[in-house]
């Protein structure tokens, strides 16, 4: 006994003999949904949570900074100012905390646009340097072969490069 598809036109539920059979109208879609929820959390556990947008991650950065200065000691100032001085120190890390914080989170999305032109910035000065090193390391033929296709005659001074 083979099973067939339902009309396009059928309902939730289709009968078969007797019994009544629910069906789901978007099993593949419930389907690729699980598999990609256990991919996920697969990923997690192979490698950890992934990063958060780049204000979450300077949000966690000030928290951990705030947590080691709160709990450092104080050589500088003795025992005798030592409870004092770390006072002092958390009410500073307090302060700098709740200035930071509401201009993160009114921000979002200003945090992540500068991680993207910092990594903009990061590939065009590693294109730069690449460039440069392959004209340091190139040889003497290969320098002279150069200016001549760019049309540079070669005449009694070295044409000097700046970019």
């Amino acid at each position: 006994m083979s099973e067939e598809r339902p009309p396009s036109g059928a309902g939730e539920q289709e009968t078969v003999g007797e019994e009544p059979r629910a069906t789901d109208a978007d099993a593949w879609s419930t389907a690729c949904a699980e598999d990609l929820a256990q991919e996920k959390a697969r990923r997690r556990a192979e490698q950890g949570t992934p990063p958060g947008s780049a204000a979450e991650e300077l949000k966690k950065l000030v928290d951990t900074v705030a947590e080691k200065l709160s709990g450092l000691p104080s050589p500088l100032l003795g025992t005798v100012a030592g409870p004092a001085a770390q006072q002092m120190v958390r009410q500073i890390v307090q302060q700098a905390k709740a200035a930071v914080e509401p201009v993160i989170e009114r921000n979002p999305d200003v945090f992540d646009h500068l991680a993207a032109a910092g990594n903009e910035l990061l590939a065009a000065y590693r294109s730069a340097v690449q460039a440069q090193e392959k004209r340091w390391t190139a040889g003497a033929s290969d320098l002279d072969e150069e200016l001549r296709r760019r049309g540079d005659d070669g005449g009694p001074g070295q044409r000097i490069d700046l970019d």
